[in-house]
């Protein structure tokens, strides 16, 4: 008999730690015993409603009169309830972009956001893309081996971002180690934030002096008229809520693909395999877990759970997309899922997020048409923290090749 994962002091569920990153749906199933939203731990110490029914999430998103984005609603974090050095403040802490505002002003940093994105020419987002994806493969294509999150999922997002930052070559390095701070569950986290936002703002002032066709010229320059620290923060989120679940996007389908029979023996199908992955990929393994983070105005309801004012209300899109009340006949054609959230803050980059993927998977899966998972498990263990569902590992092992395959000038840095 499996032993169920430990409860926290208040007898919660712990959306954090070893247990969860290990055994997350058991997690999930020790929730759903308290209705459609339930109390959680997501961090030490700190304490949350989660959302685990796909009808009460997508009521929450969409419900902005009962419901505000404004962290700084937040009652236990004013009245210092929470520690200062908490993981979960980096995701949670108010700042001023389009992931922490309401009403007219989420609208105007919407409309902006929106519009920088459209601009992205998705031709060259394909382009930018493979050239990343090759960089990478060529640095792995003759050892056999390698592990595609560190090697490849993990970097190729970075890749493409700074890129369409327009930072200059000399930069870009510093700003792919600063993400990986970023991303990390370690204490170096608060250090790669505070890297990332010192190069966004050297960007700014550079891209104020010489704008070219790149995401930080379109924000400064843009129409809603944002401030330097607003455009940071704009960036910051865009970055931010891009490079992991892109990463982890990313990772679960190559591992369908891989390890399915529904796909691993159906490789050649190409594009359509590698969409449909994804799709499934998006169902089963939302990349963002549990985030959306709401606080209700004042005391009510969620589809008759108590829900007190001023308290944390995250959507756990992996358990609301798993939700066993949901129609069994759902598949990769429906787009239901909440993988990309709902409502006026669903994900405003779902065709550019999916593009990258999508070149990237496409891309391995030529060059590294023979690889192998080496570990077997269906469900490998998580990256720690309540926020992502995130492989800490995919290791591969394939046919060493010729980096002289790749083209010269494929690679980052060559003409293309």
């Amino acid at each position: 008999m499996t032993t169920p994962p430990p409860l926290s002091a208040r007898g919660c569920p712990m959306l954090h730690g070893a247990a969860f990153a290990t055994s997350p749906k058991a997690v999930y199933e020790q929730l759903r015993p308290q209705g459609p939203v339930g109390w959680a731990e997501i961090a030490p110490h700190v304490h949350a409603l989660v959302v685990t029914q796909h009808r009460a999430a997508i009521t929450l998103l969409n419900d902005t009169s009962t419901f505000s984005k404004d962290s700084r609603l937040w009652a236990a974090l004013a009245n210092g309830q929470v520690p200062q050095d908490s993981p979960v403040l980096g995701m949670m802490a108010w700042r001023p972009s389009v992931l922490y505002t309401d009403g007219e002003e989420h609208a105007r940093l919407r409309w902006a956001m929106d519009d920088c994105i459209a601009r992205i020419d998705p031709h060259r987002l394909r382009e930018i893309t493979r050239r990343s994806a090759l960089t990478l493969i060529a640095r792995v294509i003759g050892q056999g081996r390698a592990d595609l999150m560190s090697d490849f999922a993990d970097v190729v997002p970075m890749l493409v971002f700074a890129e369409l930052l327009g930072c200059p070559p000399e930069m870009t390095g510093r700003m792919v180690r600063a993400c990986q701070g970023l991303i990390s569950a370690g204490p170096e986290a608060a250090q790669g934030a505070a890297d990332f936002a010192g190069l966004l703002f050297e960007l700014i002032q550079l891209r104020r002096k010489r704008p070219g066709q790149d995401l930080t010229s379109w924000m400064i320059n843009h129409a809603a008229s944002l401030n330097d620290e607003e455009s940071l923060n704009q960036l910051f989120c865009a970055v931010g809520a891009g490079v992991i679940p892109v990463a982890a996007c990313t990772a679960w389908t190559l591992h369908l693909l891989l390890r399915d029979d529904e796909y691993a023996g159906s490789l050649a199908a190409g594009t359509l395999t590698v969409r449909r992955a994804l799709e499934k990929a998006l169902w089963e393994r939302a990349p963002m877990a549990n985030f959306s983070v709401h606080f209700a105005r004042f005391d009510t309801h969620l589809h008759g759970v108590p829900v007190p004012a001023r308290t944390p209300v995250l959507i756990s899109h992996a358990a609301a997309n798993t939700d066993p009340s949901l129609s069994q006949g759902l598949d990769y054609t429906s787009r239901a899922h909440l993988a990309w959230s709902a409502g006026p803050h669903r994900c405003p980059a779902i065709s550019q997020a999916t593009t990258i993927v999508q070149t990237a998977v496409e891309t391995i899966l030529d060059q590294l048409w023979d690889m192998a998972l080496i570990d077997e498990n269906p469900d490998p263990p998580l990256r720690h923290g309540p926020f992502h569902q995130c492989p800490q590992a995919m290791h591969v092992t394939f046919r060493p090749k010729s980096p002289d395959r790749i083209p010269v000038t494929a690679l980052a840095g060559g003409t293309s």
